[in-house]
């Protein structure tokens, strides 16, 4: 069965990566020097968190995120 994730690249000024976390698969953490490395890495990393969830008994999560966004004043 093929899932899609949802997921959250930030750019690190300090360490020049994309930190990339799978909110639905709490730990589920990569980085990547570009983009493009980042989601491939993103990847491989939620395939390897499936296995280790199914290798130890537990249930991969069924539900998503939700992103929503709102402003907030600064100044």
């Amino acid at each position: 069965m093929i899932r899609n994730f949802k997921l959250v690249l930030e750019w690190d000024s300090e360490e020049k990566v994309y930190a990339v976390t799978v909110p639905a698969l709490p730990g589920c953490v990569t980085q990547g020097k570009n983009r493009e490395e980042a989601l491939e890495r993103a990847h491989e990393a939620i395939a390897g968190h499936i296995e280790a969830l199914k290798i130890i008994g537990q249930p991969v999560p069924q539900g998503d995120v939700e992103f929503a966004e709102v402003q907030v004043n600064v100044s």
